[in-house]
């Protein structure tokens, strides 16, 4: 793996999951690694995030079905509104 700063590399240095959950900040560190290498390649970052986001819904429907995978997208809003996929927010 390429040791460029990702896009997903939080402001405060600390990574978005916690030590329990290792594998799933693997995971985010293989994708940023595409997604950087995509922008490099000059696929536009509306693009990126568009498929990422298809990608995941998909997995998670086939994975868990369409009504468990509406509900997650359900509770989506309040947990951005409440900054939990702000980047650039410091936790304290």
């Amino acid at each position: 793996m390429s040791t460029t700063k990702s896009l997903f590399s939080p402001a405060s240095g600390q990574g978005p999951f916690d030590l329990g959950q290792a594998e799933r900040q693997l995971a985010l560190e293989y994708l940023a690694e595409a997604w950087n290498e995509a922008e490099e390649d000059g696929v536009e970052t509306a693009a990126l995030a568009h498929a990422s986001l298809f990608a995941a819904l998909a997995t998670f429907v086939r994975q868990h079905g369409d009504e468990a995978t509406a509900d997650l997208v359900a509770q989506l809003p309040d947990r951005i509104r409440s900054g939990e996929y702000n980047l650039d927010r410091i936790l304290q």
